[in-house]
């Protein structure tokens, strides 16, 4: 025993006198996903976050970043999150509201006004509540839900002005309730399918619009495939950083405070970014040759107020509306 304790001692010698350090904590990668591309905000987003983490954490939370579905599309990468993968990605909420009802209030028709309110009400105890249950009921962690990809807006072939424009329209959006009757209720035939579709099932014609935020139209090329975008804004795409419990629950309690804290900063930093180039997007298809249409939004406005008794959101209407103080 002697002599073990004796090599162990001189092999830990070595070790210190060569300069190495034995880390506390093995480190944890995180493999982060997005549907969308390396230059859209949400990528430059996630690549700051990325930087920003392992230098906070001296490496002990590394982080991977996959763009443009490299590891699947966005329901996918929630699949193998819930599966035990150590897989995170960035997703509209809706997506998450089959496991709490209540976080589809953050996608819904006309909600929010700014950016601002979003990520007040995403910080607020009501909503981090929400996100609590979350990990309980799906084995899905919420970083943070403040990564703002900018307004929804109709991209179609034909000019629209009212929600009777859009009968009859096969209109793409997200296979998720509340996007679902949302669009219903504007007037289109709702069409879920997966982002990385979309383009050629305008080109092909298995659809015939789409409706998406100024940098996913000029990212995905749509301007090329569509012919008119009108500005409803509709839904402020407000989505959430979200990993799997799993590779969460291998990480050190100070090493999640640093992480979700970074989530949060980097979400906002992705979300200037939005705004930013949001508006440049605009410009961009416009040069392309497109009709870029501001609208009367009132009868629009009217034909989603059904949206929220449907889906029993009237509650959380109201938490949002006594959060903000209006």
């Amino acid at each position: 025993m002697k002599i073990i304790a004796g090599a162990l001692s001189l092999c830990l010698a070595a070790t210190l006198s060569l300069g190495l350090a034995i880390p506390a904590h093995a480190a944890v990668t995180l493999k982060i996903g997005t549907v969308l591309a390396p230059e859209d905000p949400m990528g430059q987003g996630l690549e700051k976050f990325k930087t920003d983490v392992e230098t906070a954490t001296a490496g002990e939370v590394r982080i991977e970043i996959f763009h443009s579905s490299q590891l699947g599309d966005t329901t996918e990468m929630i699949d193998q999150a819930r599966a035990g993968a150590s897989v995170g990605t960035i997703t509209d909420v809706a997506r998450l509201s089959s496991f709490v009802p209540s976080l589809a209030i953050m996608s819904a028709p006309f909600l929010f006004d700014t950016y601002e309110q979003a990520d007040r009400f995403s910080l607020s105890p009501e909503y981090l509540g929400w996100g609590d249950e979350l990990k309980e009921k799906s084995g899905l962690v919420m970083l943070a839900s403040n990564w703002y990809q900018g307004p929804r807006h109709l991209l179609t072939q034909v000019p629209v002005t009212t929600p009777a424009d859009l009968k009859g329209i096969r209109m793409r959006t997200i296979g998720a309730p509340v996007w679902i009757e949302t669009i219903k209720a504007m007037g289109a035939e709702p069409t879920p399918m997966a982002w990385g579709e979309v383009y050629s099932a305008l080109q092909l014609g298995a659809i015939d619009a789409a409706e998406a935020q100024p940098t996913a139209i000029t990212g995905a090329k749509l301007f090329e495939v569509v012919k008119v975008v009108t500005r409803t804004g509709h839904i402020q795409l407000v989505t959430a950083l979200v990993v799997s419990a799993a590779g969460w629950d291998e990480i050190s309690p100070e090493n999640q405070k640093i992480v979700r804290d970074l989530a949060v900063e980097s979400g906002r930093y992705a979300s200037d970014l939005t705004i930013k180039l949001g508006a440049e997007s605009l410009e961009k298809v416009a040069a392309a040759g497109l009709a870029v249409d501001d609208i009367d939004l009132a009868p629009f406005k009217d034909a989603v107020k059904g949206v929220y008794a449907t889906l029993n959101l009237e509650n959380e209407a109201k938490i949002v509306d006594r959060v903000l103080g209006r």
